[in-house]
């Protein structure tokens, strides 16, 4: 009875979105924030937006997300919050004692027209800001974009601590975009295995999904440090992971520092992660070690052996662009079909790189940026799907509706384990497939008859 009441029948909205497949820009920059080593974010808002985006965050993760808040009132939100601001970040150094602080706005601030950098010079002309601590800052209004927006915009933010020395480091910096923190860890694995120094930033490996040790730590080990920032300004290069939540950073670096970059799809699947390696290989000019050939021998296998369960396999996609992207591509090199894709973030040029993805599908394609859930449904019911790949909120159309769901993206509130297991490399291709064919033949032994209920398959 959940959504049961959504009707068949699609008729055009442009005042109205139901369900929307995203959230609000500070999520994003909270989620980047977490990813610098000591950072504490903060809002620059009323404390219902920090709450909310905390405990988004939480929910996903299950870990406590630490952040503060401005605390508008009244009065902030009518004359301006620079005073709201310069109190928490004296505040924040002397009792959290952070070696950053990450400020982020809200609609309210950013409706008021709050001046970030000058409020972020006048902190540090009235001494407000110790020597060796840093506040960086991005401007995030919920009404624009999404959290991957968000997530963009606080990732350049960081570069604001970049500098140049004019000598080379002989590092390579990396952006991998909104990821779990298990897919973090398998850039890091890979590049290490390959032989490349690099620069991971944002890092939330170790933060958010760190071991229960038994002490409390108010920031974790995990995280880029500001020291590594700074050299990023002396890399001999930048690959940006997806051109949404990475690209913006890396042009940053490129104009201001000239480190030269290229922009990547995410490393999901044979394709992508084949792109992302022999860059890799050419940066560092060596040869691709065997470890890294012996695990893309694996995903081919996998791929092979169970090709006739993913052949012509109808599937609906919702998520965040760059995700999405990649994720198509994939599915379509194994002769799986994405037909339903929405995003909830604007920008047309997704929907023209999925078309051009999708094809010779052999099924007619629906795809929307900027849309909802609402519309991913009408779509399902007008044709359905083999398989749902999305966040929680897809499990009641999967439920009305009667179709297998595979959780993927954000958020995941009803499962564990996105933050532990990867799904970037080879590797974590392996593992999404097992989940994707695990769903699809678990279906399959539901449904069959007792006449064709295998025991083998």
């Amino acid at each position: 009875m959940l959504l049961r009441h959504t009707p068949k029948e699609i008729t055009e909205r442009s005042a109205l979105s139901i369900n929307p497949a995203k959230t609000c820009q500070p999520v994003g920059a909270m989620y980047a924030s977490l990813g610098v080593h000591g950072c504490l974010p903060h809002s620059h808002g009323s404390q219902g937006c920090c709450a909310y985006h905390r405990s988004a965050l939480t929910r996903h993760y299950k870990e406590p997300i630490s952040a503060a808040t401005s605390s508008f009132t009244e009065g902030a939100s009518v004359f301006g919050g620079q005073a709201n601001l310069l109190q928490a970040i004296e505040n924040i150094f002397t009792v959290y004692e952070p070696e950053v602080i990450a400020v982020h706005t809200t609609c309210l601030s950013e409706t008021i027209g709050d001046d970030l950098p000058q409020m972020t010079d006048k902190a540090r002309e009235s001494g407000k800001i110790p020597d060796g601590k840093h506040v960086i800052f991005a401007n995030t209004p919920s009404y624009v974009g999404s959290h991957v927006t968000g997530f963009s915009n606080m990732v350049k933010g960081m570069l604001r601590v970049a500098e140049s020395t004019g000598k080379k480091n002989g590092k390579v910096n990396i952006i991998p975009g909104w990821v779990e923190p298990a897919d973090m860890e398998e850039i890091k694995r890979l590049c290490a295995l390959i032989g490349v120094a690099i620069t991971l930033f944002p890092d939330t490996s170790g933060v958010l999904n760190g071991p229960m040790s038994g002490q409390y730590k108010m920031f974790p080990e995990g995280g880029v440090t500001i020291r590594e920032l700074k050299g990023t300004g002396d890399a001999i290069g930048t690959l940006a992971l997806g051109d949404w939540c990475s690209a913006d950073a890396a042009r940053y670096l490129d104009s201001q520092f000239k480190v030269p970059c290229r922009i990547l799809e995410m490393p999901f699947g044979l394709k992508a992660t084949d792109r992302f390696i022999d860059a890799l290989r050419t940066i560092a000019g060596v040869s691709v070690p065997e470890e890294i050939a012996h695990e893309r021998g694996q995903l081919v296998d996998l791929i092979s052996d169970m090709h006739q369960y993913f052949y012509h396999k109808k599937v609906a996609l919702v998520g965040d662009p760059d995700q999405l992207i990649a994720l198509t591509e994939f599915f379509t090199s194994i002769d799986m079909w994405p037909i339903h894709i929405v995003t909830g973030t604007p920008g047309k040029r997704f929907e023209k790189k999925i078309k051009k993805l999708t094809e010779g599908s052999p099924f007619p394609v629906n795809v929307r940026s900027a849309g909802d859930m609402f519309l991913l449904h009408q779509w399902i019911k007008n044709e359905p799907v083999d398989l749902i790949l999305g966040n929680t909120y897809c499990k009641y159309i999967a439920r009305d509706e009667d179709i297998p769901q595979v959780r993927f993206g954000f958020p995941i509130l009803d499962r564990v384990g996105h933050q532990y297991f990867p799904t970037v490399g080879y590797k974590g291709g392996i593992r999404l497939l097992e989940k994707v064919l695990n769903a699809l033949l678990d279906r399959k032994d539901r449904d069959d008859s007792e006449q064709s209920f295998e025991l083998v398959l």
